[in-house]
């Protein structure tokens, strides 16, 4: 089965680059690639290829994921960080893509502005993947949505409550898949938090199309109520600074099992999720500063919900590397790949 003549060549910048069939795709076909790796097949479908791996923030689980994934493809992945680029600065991001383009076959960016992952791809002449930007995290997506369908064996019907700032990049992200692939996803943040109105009308306009519903709210026990997924992040993102109204205004949204006991769901179809890295206790620099500032020693998540039956967050981040294997591969990878009945199905009704 050829998949390049779909995916070659493409990059993927934000999830509405791809239609909700190809977004099942490249999640089925992360699946495959995690069946392969556990079993000790190889799948070097990218070797000799070179990769650039641009990193304006800083990543645990995304230089990884991108690294030994590159590598276990058979490419050569090549790390540049903040003091290596030179984004806009000294260096036009025009010119710093030429130059790349000339040099490797596919590059990784993760930063801040949207627009110069925009520009990277409009330039550089190669694939350019999205490993964050502040307005969306497409290659999580891909990871996350893979958890879930390990867990339930399916997309289609489920329901993922998302709490925190709904305003972030993963809450946008997170809206705009599941209402891609027809999750109901819920946003239960203060309205203070909620999503920009345009990436509310980009998941509708989806959601119209899959069947998904949606929900934008304040209330908790109104967002919780039969969710299959409850999905956090940090109340700060990498750059930002306002801890004290945050801490303010998210502390009634910490997920703890109060919040997963009010979903009403049954523990056997009830998960945790969350992108981390996570504050659930006091072992991090961050979490000394909170809890002598705010006197909590637990942020967006306990550590009971963390440490639980419910959590999955640690086969998430398992599941970025096999994500990004599989997007790099689709977009960037010579494939022709035997008939894979999970494969075949991607883009058809999923449940």
């Amino acid at each position: 089965m050829a998949i390049n003549s779909v995916f070659q060549g493409r990059s993927l910048l934000a999830e509405k680059d791809f239609t909700p069939g190809e977004i099942q795709y490249l999640v089925d076909f992360g699946l495959h690639l995690k069946t392969l790796q556990h079993n000790n097949i190889p799948h070097r479908y990218l070797e000799g290829k070179n990769i650039a791996l641009l990193f304006e923030k800083t990543s645990t689980r995304t230089r990884s994921a991108f690294t030994t994934a590159a590598i276990e493809l058979g490419a050569h992945p090549e790390y540049l960080g903040a003091n290596d680029i030179q984004l806009g600065k000294k260096e036009s991001v025009e010119d710093t893509a030429i130059v790349l383009g000339k040099m490797f076959d596919g590059i990784e960016f993760r930063g801040f502005k949207q627009s110069d992952v925009e520009a990277l791809a409009k330039y550089s002449g190669v694939p350019v993947w999205n490993g964050l930007t502040d307005q969306w995290h497409p290659t999580q997506m891909i990871a996350d949505f893979m958890t879930v369908k390990e867990n339930f064996g399916h997309l289609r019907g489920l329901t993922l409550s998302f709490v925190g700032d709904g305003r972030n990049n993963m809450a946008n992200s997170l809206l705009v898949t599941g209402a891609m692939l027809g999750v109901n996803i819920h946003i239960v943040a203060p309205e203070e938090l909620h999503p920009a109105q345009e990436v509310v009308d980009l998941a509708n306009k989806f959601a119209a199309e899959s069947g998904a519903q949606l929900l934008i709210t304040a209330d908790i026990d109104e967002g919780v109520k039969g969710a299959n997924v409850i999905y956090t992040d940090v109340w700060v993102s990498m750059g930002e600074s306002d801890w004290e109204n945050r801490v303010k205004l998210l502390k009634p949204y910490q997920v703890n099992m109060e919040m997963m006991k009010k979903t009403g769901t049954p523990k056997d179809q009830l998960i945790f999720m969350h992108c981390l890295p996570a504050f659930h206790d006091t072992n991090t620099e961050y979490g000394e500063d909170v809890k002598k500032q705010y006197g909590i020693t637990e942020m967006e998540v306990t550590d009971e919900v963390f440490r639980s039956e419910y959590a999955r967050q640690f086969e998430e981040a398992e599941n970025r590397k096999h994500s990004i294997k599989a997007i790099m591969a689709a977009t960037l990878g010579n494939l022709f790949i035997p008939a894979v009945p999970e494969l075949e199905q991607a883009g058809e009704n999923d449940g």
